[in-house]
């Protein structure tokens, strides 16, 4: 650990394992059982409690607190965990919560996250790779969060949801249910408005992709279909973009915004 990178203020308990090349600004915390890869900027007045290992290239804005133990009435101190992948953005004033024995004990970022100012994401939450999540974003537990899904700023997610890969939410929104892939939702409780046609155009989907997915969202919200009649035509669809809505249809357990 080279001690230039350390400010002189800043706290590292003797178990934490921080990189060499690791900065740490004035006043920040790092606790015991940390782990923070090559490449990452801990900004000042940041406190990291462990376990938690973070990965390379993150950089963590000020005042954000990360690693503390969950907000559940049933964790009893267990030794659960935090692990955020590489190449993320934390702004300022973030909380991510660690797992509990109840789910797999563990809380997981991915890589290459925008993740903006007041964020929040509760024990045992699921963030895949390439989302945004706006300010005051606040994800409850058990929230699972899949690729370049963007969530609005505001928006609020019930525990046990999930995020469909590149969905989008408005402002202000508040999930419920489910999100299947490639959906616009919008409202309290959030509803379906559409397809993230522009999301996808910026993630270089083609016109005969977008056309499959617009089909499949018909075939989900416009043709008066029950679910179970709407999975069954999904089904017989070949197109892999369909196949990722079906899959995900198939594994909900809270059933789905209509």
């Amino acid at each position: 650990m080279l001690a230039a990178k350390i400010h002189a203020t800043a706290i590292i308990h003797p178990t934490a394992e921080l990189d060499s090349s690791v900065e740490v600004g004035p006043y920040s915390i790092i606790g015991a059982k940390v782990k923070i890869a090559a490449g990452s900027h801990i900004a000042n007045h940041v406190t990291i409690n462990g376990p938690t290992s973070i990965g390379k290239n993150n950089r963590i804005y000020q005042y954000a607190s990360l690693g503390g133990g969950p907000q559940d009435k049933k964790y009893q101190g267990e030794p659960t965990a935090l692990e955020i992948g590489d190449n993320n953005t934390v702004r300022e004033f973030c909380t991510f919560n660690r797992g509990t024995v109840q789910d797999q004990g563990l809380t997981k970022i991915g890589n290459d996250n925008w993740i903006m100012a007041y964020v929040h994401i509760a024990h045992d939450c699921r963030l895949g790779n390439h989302t945004v999540l706006a300010n005051n974003t606040s994800l409850a537990g058990h929230v699972q969060v899949d690729d370049y899904a963007i969530l609005g700023g505001f928006s609020l997610v019930h525990q046990f949801c999930k995020i469909g890969a590149h969905v989008i939410t408005a402002v202000g929104s508040v999930v419920f249910k489910d999100i299947p892939p490639y959906v616009a939702a919008a409202g309290y409780d959030a509803k379906p408005h559409g397809i993230n046609a522009e999301g996808l155009k910026r993630h270089a989907f083609s016109a005969d992709s977008l056309l499959q997915i617009k089909r499949a969202y018909k075939t989900l919200y416009r043709h008066g279909l029950s679910l179970e009649e709407a999975k069954l035509q999904l089904a017989s669809m070949p197109a892999a973009e369909i196949r990722l809505i079906t899959d995900f249809l198939n594994a909900s357990t809270r059933g789905i915004i209509r």
